[in-house]
């Protein structure tokens, strides 16, 4: 085979040739193809005596996870192979859009009799499609984004319950090969019972890990998050960059980076293999976190949502549905719909003027990467829409890959710290004692009752529920929606029809209302209700939130 530099001729145009070859394929010795490499592509093309377009193909290194060069088990051949993998965004097969779709392509290397000389040459083109690959920047929202340093070691934590009961199925047909083919090293840990991950994470060496990653719903990161700041470190712990692999019904952090990714909207396995693909590629953004007083329990972090009134009820009530996946909200929706509750309360909060808006989009303008270095991001621009009341012991040492998994069993829950002892995690500069009265600045909702309060810090509820459009991770805001009582059925399901798709604020609805706030105050009057936090249940009663602009680290792609 002719192996070679690329041609003088070739090197032409902002996009020059840097390496060109000749090869066979892994399956066709037969059929030649001309491999040129540059900045940005992979360019392939079957060699014919007349060419023709459809016999070139021009992948983006954008779409590259990996590339390795290898040799098979054959003394008696010579040859090395090339295997490139990439995730590029193309048509679906049955419906309109586009989802990311694996491509690999594997080449045979024989120019030379020497296998050495081959297998270098083969390593050549693998290191030098992974250099540019990782040197692709990505414009998200007019800012440039780069990727993390390789290796990143990865511990994967997985709940086998979550959902469909599917989370480990997925893992096996998606995740590990993804992984392995980004040459990502990872331990998969399986988790047990409630609260396991954040008993886990509280005490692990995290000097051991790059990155962890939560393969579950929404409640599995609940734990995790609350362990890390749980730690005498939290500081340090909390900058962990963490992933979010789509395994629960929910979903609804990974529709989210999916959605900041710029993607069109993807369900199911697509979903999993966008966030999979984005995971691969590793770039860390800053997080923001919410940290939520009960009347009696230890204050808690949230990373999504807090929800008081019709959408609670939906979530926990939708529990007996779970079987059938992220429709049991739907389900959950129609039930509750028919018998229409009316919660009493006192809503109260402090509005995000657009000059903090601006400060603060100053000062966190940076993203992280693994390795800690910067560099330069800013906050995509939002609009605010007013509302009407506003002027283990267990510590890791073995980097392992993807076949290693691991269930860890560790001595029952280790004492909660009590509310009464100084906090881990930041201080809260907003909130006064629940037992006084909201500060002068705050605004004070005069409406009594509600169909429902939700207060949400990332784009989507659940994959299919697009509810705070203009979000970003680390905006620095709370996404307050509350809707007065008073709403048909009707209307109520327009409204959440409309959610699906973010045009819920375009309804025009006259019982909803939409502001964005640093923080907030809830008091419920009725004796009975449900309050979740990021889905989960928490203590009934008073409680108020203030968000903490870029507290966390979370992997987006």
């Amino acid at each position: 085979m002719d192996l070679r530099r690329a041609e003088p001729e070739r090197n032409t145009g902002s996009n020059p040739v840097s390496l060109y070859g000749e090869f066979t394929l892994t399956g066709n010795r037969k059929v030649r193809y001309a491999v040129s490499l540059t900045e940005r592509d992979l360019t392939v093309q079957r060699l014919t005596p007349t060419p023709v377009g459809r016999n070139k193909v021009v992948l983006s290194l954008k779409d590259c996870v990996g590339c390795r060069a290898y040799r098979e088990n054959d003394n008696a051949d010579p040859a090395a192979y090339l295997s490139a993998y990439f995730y590029p965004l193309r048509r679906r097969w049955m419906s309109s859009g586009v989802s990311r779709q694996r491509v690999e392509h594997c080449f045979r290397l024989a120019a030379l009799q020497d296998p050495r000389a081959n297998l270098e040459e083969a390593e050549k083109w693998a290191r030098a499609v992974r250099e540019r690959a990782a040197r692709q920047q990505y414009l998200r929202n007019g800012v440039s984004m780069t990727e993390l340093s390789r290796p990143c070691r990865m511990m994967l934590l997985v709940n086998p319950q979550s959902g469909k009961g599917q989370a480990l199925t997925l893992y096996n047909n998606h995740i590990q090969r993804m992984l392995n083919e980004a040459g990502v090293p990872h331990t998969l840990v399986i988790t047990e019972r409630q609260n396991h991950a954040r008993e886990l994470v509280k005490e692990a060496d995290l000097s051991q890990w790059d990155a962890l990653v939560i393969m579950s719903g929404d409640g599995l990161l609940f734990e995790v998050i609350n362990g890390l700041l749980d730690r005498p470190d939290w500081e340090e712990a909390i900058r962990t960059p963490l992933g979010i692999l789509p395994g629960g019904s929910g979903n609804a952090l990974a529709a989210s980076v999916h959605h900041y990714s710029g993607a069109s909207p993807a369900f199911s396995e697509e979903l999993l293999v966008s966030c999979g693909f984005l995971l691969c590629k590793g770039l860390v953004s800053r997080m923001d976190l919410v940290s939520i007083h009960l009347p009696s329990s230890p204050r808690l972090f949230s990373f999504l949502s807090l929800a008081w009134g019709f959408v609670a009820d939906v979530d926990i009530e939708s529990e007996k549905y779970r079987h059938v996946g992220a429709a049991r909200f739907t389900v959950g929706t129609l039930v509750r719909l028919a018998s229409l509750r009316v919660y009493k309360g006192k809503l109260a909060y402090l509005p995000a003027t657009e000059d903090y808006n601006k400060d603060e989009g100053l000062r966190n303008n940076v993203t992280l990467h693994c390795n800690n270095q910067a560099s330069s991001i800013g906050p995509a621009s939002v609009l605010c829409q007013p509302s009407r009341d506003s002027p283990c012991e267990n510590t890791f040492h073995n980097s392992c890959h993807s076949n290693n998994s691991l269930k860890v069993r560790r001595n029952e829950s280790t004492p909660s710290r009590s509310a009464n002892k100084s906090l881990s995690g930041p201080p809260d500069s907003l909130l006064l004692p629940l037992d006084q009265p909201p500060p002068a600045d705050w605004v004070v909702v005069q409406e009594e009752d509600f169909v429902l309060m939700l207060a949400m810090y990332q784009s989507h509820l659940a994959e299919d529920l697009f509810a705070a459009p203009g979000a970003i991770p680390d905006d620095g805001v709370i996404h307050l929606f509350y809707v007065r009582a008073g709403i048909s059925r009707t209307a109520l399901l327009k409204l959440f029809l409309a959610m699906e798709k973010g045009a819920h604020l375009a309804t025009n609805c006259q019982h909803l209302v939409y502001t964005k706030v640093r923080a907030l105050r809830l008091e419920p009057y009725s004796p009975k209700g449900i309050i979740t936090v990021d889905g989960e249940v928490v203590e009934y009663g008073p409680l108020q939130a203030e968000v903490h602009r870029g507290l966390a680290r979370l992997i987006t792609g």
